[in-house]
């Protein structure tokens, strides 16, 4: 059972490049987790996690996936970006090589609200 982590300690950890062997974690381990990172949703039957935001402008919301991809880069995680309308950003994050949430899709997710607007 993966105990929940507070988002600070979450962001004090990278990535571990995953190619699959990794158990996923439960629902009730997701939920669990995801009540440390506010804003942050389950979807797909709980496989992925994703979080929205609207933005000022498009310039905005492109710079703010163009950080989120740098991010991703850095840590070798990479998530599913949206851009909706013309103002509307989402993240969706999930461990590929197993089809479902890892500690590294909760990591990312608090590196990124570090920097996103609340």
């Amino acid at each position: 059972m993966n105990t929940p982590q507070q988002a600070c300690d979450l962001v004090a950890k990278k990535c571990v490049p995953c190619e699959g062997g990794v158990p996923k974690y439960s629902l009730a381990e997701s939920e669990a987790q995801l009540a440390t990172l506010p804003g942050w949703r389950l979807t797909h039957e709980g496989a992925r996690i994703r979080r929205d935001w609207t933005f000022k402008n498009f310039r905005d919301a492109i710079k703010f996936l163009n950080n989120v991809g740098a991010i991703a880069e850095r840590e070798q995680h990479h998530p599913d970006l949206h851009l909706e309308g013309y103002r509307n950003a989402g993240v969706e994050i999930y461990t590929h090589a197993i089809g479902g949430l890892s500690e590294n899709d909760f990591i990312l997710a608090a590196k990124i609200d570090q920097f996103a607007p609340a």
